[in-house]
Formats: C-alpha cells, structure tokens, sequence
C-alpha cells in the first residue's frame, strides 16, 4: 500500500510536469495535448480512491476481527447488582393510586347513600306533615304519585297548592 501511495504521489509530480510542458505546445495541439493530461489527472485519482476504498475496508474488517476475538476470548459472568431495575418506588406509586381510587369509590358511594337518605327524609317529614294537617291531603296523592309536591310559602296568610 505504501509503494502504491508512493507511485501515485510520483505520477502526480510527473503529470504536473507534463501538464507545464503542455502549456509549452504549439496552439493546434495544445488543447489536445491538455485534454490528455486531465484525463491521465482523473484516472490517477480514481485509483487513489479506490486505494483509499480498500484501506478502508481493511481498517474496518481488521477492527471486526479484533471485536469478534475480544467477545470469544471474554468470560461471561452474572449481572452485577448495579443492574436491577428500582420496582419499589413504581409499585409504592402504582399501589397509593388504586388506595386512592377506592377510597374515591367509598367517598361518592358514601354521598349518594347521604343523598338518598335526605331524600326519603324529606320525603317522611312532607307526609307526615300532610297526614297531620287534613287542608293538604289533596298534596299527599301527589307525593306517592310523583315523589313530591311544592308548597310556595308569600306574605299573605294563605298557602298557595301547585
């Protein structure tokens, strides 16, 4: 590879020389002559770059070898602790997450057996107030009928019936 190198480096001070002496022909041949010297210029350097290609090629190949001779020659041995994955915090979060989900659940349950509670308290205290006073019983039928009735309380002394 070197003595390759070496010969293109000299054939490249030869085709300078060359292309001094083609500037030195007469002018029906000049042109000719420096037609030549470019296409000797850029057949030398393909061949450079395909000396440059193959230098290449070897470094890598050589570079395969050594990797594939280090891991055959490498002893393999367990994991080291450093390795392991930290699960705990993941699992301690994951596990407040559903604590908290069911405890939302228990919360809005709880509210809506408070809610269904005032309603059938108020609900008992509407009927036991209509069972009471006989002016409202017309009320009462409504009540079982529809779950409610509404009683609109104004400044005078009458009770208005919706």
């Amino acid at each position: 590879e070197n003595e390759i190198q070496a010969s293109i480096g000299q054939i490249f001070s030869h085709l300078e020389r060359l292309e001094i002496l083609s500037s030195k022909e007469p002018p029906n041949k000049r042109q000719n002559v420096k037609l030549r010297v470019d296409q000797l210029k850029y057949d030398v350097q393909h061949l450079q770059t395909a000396l440059r290609n193959f230098q290449h090629r070897r470094y890598t190949r050589e570079q395969q070898e050594r990797q594939r001779e280090e891991l055959l020659s490498r002893t393999f041995t367990t994991n080291d602790s450093d390795t392991t994955i930290p699960m705990d915090d993941s699992l301690q979060f994951n596990s407040s997450l559903q604590k908290i989900h069911h405890n939302m659940d228990d919360l809005i349950g709880g509210g809506h057996s408070i809610l269904e509670g005032l309603r059938a308290q108020r609900l008992t205290l509407k009927v036991g107030a209509l069972l009471g006073d006989r002016e409202k019983a017309p009320c009462f039928g409504l009540i079982q009928r529809f779950g409610t009735c509404v009683y609109i309380a104004v400044p005078y002394p009458h009770i208005l019936r919706f």
